[in-house]
C-alpha cells in the first residue's frame, strides 16, 4: 500500500487498521523508549511516520541497518498521531530491510543540496523532496497530454527518430551513421554515405511535425509525444540536446482554430496537475517560486489576449521602459519583448500572429500581404514563449516558393510537396516543449532538473 493510498482512505473517513508500505528510508531518530523512522515511496510527498518499539523482533539489529537511504517493507497499524506534521502513524509489527545504506557514504545527508550538486547523482536525486515532486508533476503532465487529445478524437502517431530532413532548418542535427569513424569510405575526397546503413545522411530528429502534417492528412487529427534531439553547443539553463516535444496537427483547421486548440490544451494540462498534484504544486509555490499558483491561476481562469506581431512592436515601441534588444519591425523578439506583453502590459497570457516571413519557417502560410505568415506564438508569465504554431501552407506553387527561398532543395521534401498534390487542405498544428512547460508549471529554474537523466553538451551520464 503506498502512502498516497493510506492518506487517500484517511481523508475519505476509511481508516485500514493494518497496513504494509514499503519504500525507503529518509529520516531516523532513537529515543530510550523507541525509535523513529521516516519512510518514503515516492508517491507523495509526506512522509509516513513508523513507530519502531522494543518489542519487535531483532529490534537492536534492526535499528543499526535502518538508515537513511536504506530500502524497507514495514507492516504494522495505522494510528492517529499525536506528533506535529502528521495526521498518522504507523506503528511496526514487522520489518524487512531489502537494502542498507552505508551511512558514511551516502551522499543524501540531513541537509539542503544544490541543484548543481543533486545532478552529480542523477541515479539518486529523485529521492529527494524537490525531485521527487517535480517527477510526479511531470507524470500527471504527461498523463493530462494524452488524456486531452484521447478526448477529443486525436490519434497519437509515432513519427521517426531517425530522419534525413532537417525540420527546423538551422542545421543543429546530431549524425547518425554505421561508419567506423575511423575508416570512413571516400570517393573523390567526400564521404560516400551509399555504404553508410541508410544510404544517406542521416540525423536524429528536431520535430516530427512533417510526417505529422502528412498523418493529419490521413486521420484529421493527431499528435505526437516523444524524444526529439538537437546538437546546439549551448550549455545554458534553458537548453537539452535531448528533449521533449508535444506536436498536434489538425487538418481542416486555420490559425484561428489553432489558437483555439492551444488555449484549451495549456487550461487543461494546468487544471489535471492541480487536480493530481496539489501537495506538490503547493510545496513548489512555497520553497520554489511564491507565484506559482497564481500563475497556474491565470492560465485556468482567464482567456488569453490575442494581437499581432505588429500591435505588438508598436505597443513594446511606446513601452515606458529600456529594452537590452532594441525594438523594430522584423526583429524576433526577445524573451524580455515577451515578458513585458504578458507580465507588465496585458498581465495575462498573450498569443501573437502574424509574423514577418523572413524570421518563420518555410511551412508556415504565407498571408495575402506576402509580406507576414500565419504563425503564432503563445506567451506566458515567468517564461516567455511556451507554444509556437501556425497554420501550414496548402498551396504547392507558394510551399514550393518558399522552400527554395529557404535554401532547401525541393527533392529532399518530395514527399511533403505530394500532400499538396493529393488531397491538400487547410491545416494547422503547434508545438510544446515539454520540459518548458514542466519548468513553468513548477518554478524550477534549470531545464536539467525537470527530466530525469538530462543530455547537454559534455554531459551523458547516467
Amino acid at each position: 500500500m503506498t502512502k498516497r493510498r493510506i492518506l487517500d482512505l484517511l481523508r475519505n473517513g476509511e481508516p485500514e487498521e493494518q497496513a504494509t508500505i514499503q519504500g525507503w528510508v529518509r529520516t531516523k531518530r532513537e529515543s530510550k523508549k523507541f525509535a523513529f523512522m521516516e519512510v518514503n515511496d515516492g508517491s507523495s510527498l509526506a512522509n509516513l511516520q513508523v513507530i519502531l518499539e522494543p518489542t519487535l523482533e531483532d529490534y537492536e539489529e534492526k535499528l543499526e541497518q535502518l538508515n537513511n537511504g536504506a530500502s524497507v517493507e514495514v507492516t504494522g497499524t495505522l494510528a492517529e498521531s499525536p506528533g506535529k506534521g502528521q495526521s498518522i502513524e504507523l506503528q511496526a509489527t514487522a520489518v524487512t530491510v531489502y537494502g542498507e545504506a552505508d551511512p558514511e557514504t551516502y551522499p543524501l545527508q540531513k541537509k539542503r543540496h544544490s541543484f548543481e550538486f543533486l545532478r552529480s547523482i542523477g541515479h539518486i536525486r529523485t529521492r529527494t523532496n524537490t525531485l521527487g515532486a517535480v517527477m510526479r508533476v511531470r507524470n500527471s503532465c504527461a498523463n493530462a497530454v494524452h488524456q486531452f487529445f484521447q478526448q477529443h478524437g486525436f490519434l497519437w502517431m509515432h513519427t521517426p527518430i531517425i530522419t534525413t530532413n532537417d525540420c527546423e532548418g538551422a542545421g543543429e542535427l546530431f549524425n547518425v551513421t554505421s561508419f567506423d569513424l575511423n575508416n570512413v569510405p571516400k570517393e573523390n575526397g567526400k564521404v560516400d554515405y551509399s555504404q553508410d546503413f541508410f544510404g544517406q545522411p542521416a540525423y536524429l530528429t528536431v520535430s516530427g511535425q512533417l510526417e505529422a502534417e502528412a498523418m493529419a492528412l490521413s486521420f484529421d487529427r493527431v499528435y505526437t509525444f516523444g524524444p526529439t534531439f538537437r546538437a546546439e553547443n549551448s550549455n545554458t539553463s534553458r537548453h537539452l540536446a535531448e528533449f521533449w516535444m508535444i506536436e498536434p496537427e489538425m487538418a481542416f483547421c486555420d490559425l484561428q482554430g489553432d489558437m483555439d486548440w492551444a488555449e484549451a490544451f495549456l487550461k487543461h494540462i494546468f487544471q489535471t496537475v492541480l487536480d493530481e498534484c496539489p501537495e506538490d504544486m503547493e510545496f513548489f509555490n512555497q520553497r520554489i517560486d511564491d507565484s506559482v499558483l497564481t500563475t497556474a491561476d491565470n492560465i485556468i481562469n482567464q482567456g488569453f489576449e490575442r494581437i499581432t506581431y505588429k500591435s505588438a512592436i508598436a505597443l513594446l515601441e511606446k513601452a515606458d521602459k529600456q529594452f537590452e534588444y532594441p525594438v523594430e519591425w522584423g526583429i524576433d523578439l526577445q524573451s524580455e519583448h515577451e515578458r513585458y506583453l504578458c507580465e507588465e502590459h496585458f498581465q495575462k497570457p498573450v498569443i501573437l500572429t502574424d509574423y514577418p516571413s523572413e524570421i518563420k519557417a518555410f511551412y508556415m502560410r504565407l498571408n495575402d500581404d506576402e509580406k507576414t505568415v500565419g504563425a503564432m506564438d503563445v506567451l506566458a508569465p515567468k517564461i516567455g514563449e511556451i507554444i509556437g504554431g501556425s497554420q501550414r501552407e496548402e498551396r504547392l506553387d507558394i510551399l514550393e516558393k518558399r522552400i527554395k527561398e529557404a535554401g532547401i532543395d525541393p527533392e529532399q521534401l518530395w514527399w511533403y510537396l505530394d500532400l499538396r498534390r493529393y488531397g491538400t487542405v487547410p491545416h494547422s498544428g503547434f508545438d510544446l516543449g515539454f520540459e518548458r512547460l514542466i519548468q513553468f508549471m513548477t518554478g524550477i529554474q534549470n531545464i536539467r532538473d525537470v527530466i530525469p537523466f538530462p543530455r547537454t553538451p559534455d554531459n551523458a551520464d547516467f
